[in-house]
């Protein structure tokens, strides 16, 4: 059966039900039909009692690693071992959906419903998130129709529009030729799950602190070379309107009837990767143990959702789940599609080096790590040995999840081992500190995580560094976006590349999520369509959604 027939043949809680559960009273939900909701998070008192578990993984590959079903099938195990847990996800974007990667909302026996609406419009926050985010640009442009009374530089705007869909030919446009008074220049366009609105939304701790992040953006410069600030142009509060709904958590269910909050879609690998501050610090309010995951690999997401939302939210995970596959492991060894599945103990062996890296890449966080295999019905118990004897030698343990298939029963061992690697309280150690000069916590991140042996910049990259020096903004986080099918910024060079500089492309100040964008290699912050993209398989017939998933 496919994911969306299986999903079709478990009926639902009610949402209130799934409420009940977590302590949400029907006066603190805001319904959005039978089987999902809105919770208002400044009505749920309390402090942060729960403990953090982050689920994250090794290098993607074109197979899918399966975090998203590991992390809801680790949530059910939890749950069946009698333990208060909650879910807290990110939304997927319409890009992925239509495009090639698909949903997210996890697979087979270990999924969220309403799996269809969450992967489409849900709860409207991406339209939102979008709307905001254009409003302001409409607002810039419509500055300079009228004067340009802050003298603003229209080749230094650096904060552009976007759009929930991957659209290449939006990658670089021009505008302002509808007529001769508008002001020529040239557009880039983000996916929105890149936009600053979203990094910041997702950063956000409330209400108060959205309105000052969107305040501080800065959306370009003076002739003069002074920073101008989105508040300078009055468009604040019209964007809080827009959003005052959207920042509120969104409360659905797994298969089996536990609560999940889903909220919040940056990508990982062109901005932080994960779900909103304030889902996670409700669901720390309102659980005893929260799963969360991070986009991609240790090296992209976990790095992200460590070293700027920790820091941010002043979080410390309890323990780090690093999912990966049989599949994964050969892919990395240079098996071809065809061979994929056919037993062979030498290349699981050889694409362990991807494995052995992001376990170094976790080690240095300082939060206790265990290894857990999707398993599929294909690996061998040869294979299997392999990977445990592996694992073993790097001291760390392996547990596997059958989630998939068999929901959270799948699962328990896996959370068993987190149970126990989450009693001993951890100090998480960053990579860099944000005292560091850019070019500093960049080599820290070369040399700790990408295993470069440094960094080249572009004389753009050189530049944009050279305006942030000895301003406030030099303090910042930085957000490293680059491909994520490698740990360097080559996305050819799998296993575990060395020997190699990272090239830095570009510099993208995001001041009101308080980081500094790093673009590596030929990373695009607007992702395009594959030549058989997934929207030729979709249909509806009499009214139900056909070959989404």
């Amino acid at each position: 059966m496919t994911d969306i027939e299986i999903a079709h043949r478990i009926s639902p809680l009610k949402i209130e039900e799934i409420a009940k559960k977590i302590g949400v009273l029907n006066d603190d939900l805001e319904r959005y039909g039978n089987d999902k909701a809105k919770i208002d998070g400044n009505k749920i008192k309390g402090e942060k009692k729960g403990k953090l578990i982050l689920v994250t993984a090794i290098s993607p590959t074109p197979y899918g690693e399966g975090k998203t079903t590991v992390s809801i099938g680790l949530d059910d195990a939890l749950c069946k071992l009698g333990k208060n847990a909650i879910l807290a996800l990110r939304e997927p974007s319409l890009g992925p959906v239509f495009g090639m990667k698909g949903g997210a909302t996890g697979g087979g026996y270990s999924q969220i419903v309403p799996m269809e609406e969450i992967n489409l419009h849900f709860t409207g926050d991406f339209h939102a998130i979008t709307t905001a985010n254009n409003l302001l640009c409409a607002a810039i442009d419509n500055h300079l129709y009228f004067g340009n009374e802050l003298n603003i530089n229209p080749e230094t705007i650096s904060f552009s529009r976007c759009l929930d869909m991957n659209d290449r030919a939006l990658r670089s446009t021009k505008i302002g030729f509808s007529s001769d008074r508008e002001t020529k220049r040239e557009e880039h366009f983000n996916i929105t799950a890149a936009s600053e609105i979203m990094t910041l939304f997702c950063l956000a701790k409330d209400l108060e602190d959205l309105k000052n992040r969107i305040d501080e953006i800065v959306i370009g410069y003076t002739y003069e070379g002074t920073p101008v600030l989105a508040g300078q142009l009055h468009i604040t509060g019209s964007m809080m309107a827009v959003l005052k709904d959207a920042i509120k958590p969104n409360l659905v269910q797994t298969l089996e009837g536990n609560p999940a909050l889903v909220h919040g879609g940056p990508f990982a690998n062109i901005a932080h990767g994960c779900n909103s501050l304030i889902a996670t610090e409700l669901a720390l309010k309102l659980s005893d143990y929260v799963i969360t995951e991070a986009g991609f690999g240790s090296d992209l997401g976990a790095e992200k959702f460590l070293d700027i939302k920790c820091r941010v939210g002043n979080l410390t995970p309890s323990a780090i789940v690093l999912v990966a596959t049989l599949k994964s492991l050969k892919y990395n060894a240079g098996i071809k599609k065809e061979d994929i599945l056919k037993e062979n103990i030498e290349a699981i062996k050889i694409g362990a080096a991807n494995l052995k890296a992001h376990i170094c890449n976790l080690k240095q966080f300082e939060i206790p790590i265990v290894v857990c295999l999707n398993q599929y019905q294909t690996d061998t118990e040869e294979e299997i040995k392999t990977l445990k004897d592996i694992c073993a030698e790097l001291q760390v343990s392996l547990e596997a999840s059958t989630a998939y298939v068999n929901g959270g029963e799948g699962a328990i061992s896996l959370a068993k081992k987190v149970l126990e690697l989450s009693e001993e309280k951890h100090d998480l150690k960053y990579q860099y500190e944000l005292e560091d000069s850019i070019e500093e916590k960049l080599e820290k991140l070369a040399k700790n995580i990408y295993h470069a042996n440094g960094v080249c910049y572009s004389e753009e990259a050189k530049e944009k560094i050279e305006r942030l020096k000895n301003t406030k903004y030099e303090q910042y986080s930085i957000c490293v976006a680059k491909t994520q099918y490698s740990l360097s910024d080559d996305p050819n060079k799998l296993g575990n590349p060395t020997n190699y500089e990272l090239h830095v492309k570009d510099i993208r100040l995001y001041a009101g999520a308080k980081f500094i964008t790093i673009l590596l290699g030929d990373i695009m912050t607007m992702p395009g369509l594959p030549k058989r993209p997934n929207y030729e398989q979709i249909d509806v017939i009499d009214n139900e959604i056909i070959g989404l998933f």
